[in-house]
Order: structure tokens, then sequence, then C-alpha cells
């Protein structure tokens, strides 16, 4: 949510085209989804650690593109909105787990990651089921997401061992504080906005009421 503008609940157009299923940005995130198995074998093995991390950051490095596709094609989507953010989350979640096994990357490092985020998807989920609330994703938790991708690559193509890996270590650590601070002062932001959307809301919801929009949680084309 951009700093300027109060929290909102979007209501629906009443679009059947947002129930679609097959789409192209749908499409887009489930070849994200499908490519997680195999960047995990790929670091896992040994030989191909490279191989796996050049494939983990490519699909870091694209998770604005089914987003991006949706808003300029109008092939938004309900499917959409849960699909992107999950492809995200499931990805990094994968790439994290399986660079902390093979010893690339610290635990406690993916461990500040990964605590964020659990905290941040099961918290979209409780304001989506009890409130119906959608929140714009801040510029700040982007810049962050951003500098954090670049980090884990980085951090770990240097405890590979691969080419200049020390200063791409070095590099790898500066993003890596800049994005996690960051990415907890992103999380200060959306709390604030979640508490601000919810006193602006119905006290009571009426049964069967569905006129407001899901929680962006930074599906179709961005990452809380």
């Amino acid at each position: 949510m951009r700093p300027d503008v109060p929290p909102r609940a979007s209501t629906r157009t009443g679009d059947l085209s947002i129930d679609r299923v097959l789409t192209v940005p749908n499409v887009l995130s489930a070849i994200r989804i499908a490519a997680i198995p195999v960047f995990v074998i790929l670091i896992l093995h040994p030989g191909t650690e490279a191989a796996g991390l050049i494939l983990f950051a490519a699909i870091m490095a694209t998770d604005w593109v089914d987003g991006f596709v949706a808003r300029r094609t109008g092939q938004v989507s309900n499917l959409g909105k849960i699909l992107d953010p999950v492809a995200d989350r499931l990805a990094i979640a994968a790439g994290l787990v399986a660079l902390v096994i093979q010893g690339a990357f610290p635990l406690w490092a993916a461990l500040a990651i990964l605590i964020r985020d659990a905290i941040v998807l099961v918290a979209g989920l409780i304001i989506a089921a009890r409130w119906k609330i959608r929140l714009d994703v801040r510029w700040i938790g982007k810049v962050a997401t951003f500098a954090l991708m670049f980090a884990v690559f980085a951090i770990s193509w240097s405890n590979l061992g691969l080419a200049v890996h020390g200063f791409v270590g070095f590099a790898g650590w500066v993003a890596f504080w800049f994005g996690i601070v960051l990415y907890y002062a992103a999380l200060a932001f959306y709390g604030r906005d979640v508490w601000m959307a919810v006193r602006a809301a119905p006290t009571v919801m009426e049964p069967g009421r569905s006129d407001a929009g899901e929680p962006d949680g930074g599906g179709e084309g961005g990452h809380a």
C-alpha cells in the first residue's frame, strides 16, 4: 500500500473474466512452480550446483512477469491472485532450504527471510478470511525483496567457490543487511496498514456477502 493512500477494500466489478483459470499469467505461474523441483535437484546434485543456483535466480528474477502480463492484457483472475504469491513463496522457501542443505547459505539468514514470509502469509490468510481486505504492495517491500534475492544468489555463489566469489560474496552481504532491514520495516508498515483497514472495515459482515476484494498479498504483480 502506498504511504499516501489509505487502506482500502476493493469491490468486485462483476466481470466474469476474473474467474477464468486458463490464462497466460496463470500458466506462467504454474511453470514457475513446476521448475521448483528442477532447480532443487540441480542445487543438491554434486557438479550442477551453479546451474541450479542460476535457474533459481532466474525464477526469482521473473516473479513480476506474470503479474505484469495479467495487468497489461486484462487477464487478472482470482486464481492468479493466489497462484502468483504462492509460486513466489514456494520457490523462495524451496531454494533457501536446498541452499542451506548444500551449505551455500547460512541457516540463520534463511530463517530471517522465511520467518518474515510466514508471518505475512498467515496474516494474509487471516485478514482474507475474516475481513476480505485487499492491501496494496508497498515499494519498500519490493526493494527489500529485490535486495534479498540478489543477496541469496551472491552469498551462495561465493560460498560455492565460483568465479570472483570474494567480491560477489561481499556485495551479497551488503545487499542482505540492507534488504533484511527493509524487509522487516515493510512488515511494520503492513501491520499498520492492516490495523487501519480493519478499523475502517464494517464491524459485522453480512452472511454470504462477498463484495470485497481479495487481499493482494503480492499477487498479480508484486511481493509484499
